[in-house]
C-alpha cells in the first residue's frame, strides 16, 4: 500500500457537509483506505475571486495506481455536482492529488507532487497538521515552505470535519 494525501476544497454550497459526504466516498473507493483527516481551514480563494473555501487533507493507504486514484477523486467530484467551467472557477468540491508515496507523476493530467502545494497554505498547513515532518519529492521537508505562505488569509476551523473508517462503530 501506498500512502497519498488528496487535498479538499469546497466554496460553494454546504461546504462542512460536502467534505464530510466525499470523506465518505473516499472511504468507499475499493484499493483505498481512509486512514486520517486534518482539521477544516478557511481560506480566501487564491488567484481568483468568490467566496471563500473549506479545505482540509485525507492521507490514505491506496493499492490503486495514480491514474486510477484520480479516475476516482474525479468521479466523487462529479457526483458533489463539479463543474470546470474555467480556470479557478468557484467549486462545489475540489479534489487534488498532493502526494503519492515518494513518486513523481508528471502527465498531461497529472502531475505529483501537486505542482504548487509548497506555495498554499491552505494545503501545507492541513498537511503538516496530519505529518509535521512530512517531505515531498523535489521539494524535500514541507515545514520550511510554511513561513513563504504566511500572507495568506487562513484560519482553522474549531468544529472537526466527521468522518468514519472504515470497520469502526461509528
Amino acid at each position: 500500500m501506498i500512502t497519498a494525501y488528496v487535498g479538499l476544497g469546497a466554496n460553494l454550497g454546504d461546504l462542512r457537509h460536502t467534505l464530510e459526504a466525499a470523506l465518505a466516498d473516499l472511504a468507499d473507493v475499493k484499493g483505498l483506505r481512509l486512514e486520517a483527516v486534518s482539521g477544516a481551514w478557511r481560506s480566501a480563494p487564491v488567484g481568483c475571486e468568490g467566496p471563500d473555501y473549506l479545505n482540509a487533507v485525507a492521507r490514505v493507504a491506496t493499492d490503486l495506481p495514480p491514474l486510477t486514484l484520480l479516475a476516482a477523486l474525479q468521479a466523487i467530484e462529479q457526483r458533489h455536482g463539479r463543474e470546470r467551467p474555467y480556470r479557478h472557477a468557484p467549486r462545489t468540491l475540489d479534489l487534488d492529488l498532493l502526494l503519492y508515496g515518494d513518486q513523481t507523476v508528471d502527465l498531461d493530467l497529472l502531475t505529483v507532487p501537486h505542482p504548487r502545494l509548497h506555495q498554499r497554505a491552505f494545503v501545507l498547513r492541513p498537511l503538516l497538521e496530519l505529518d509535521p515532518a512530512l517531505a515531498a519529492p523535489g521539494l524535500g521537508p514541507l515545514a520550511p515552505h510554511l513561513p513563504a505562505t504566511a500572507d495568506q488569509a487562513l484560519r482553522r476551523d474549531d468544529e472537526p470535519l466527521r468522518w468514519w473508517p472504515i470497520g469502526s462503530s461509528a
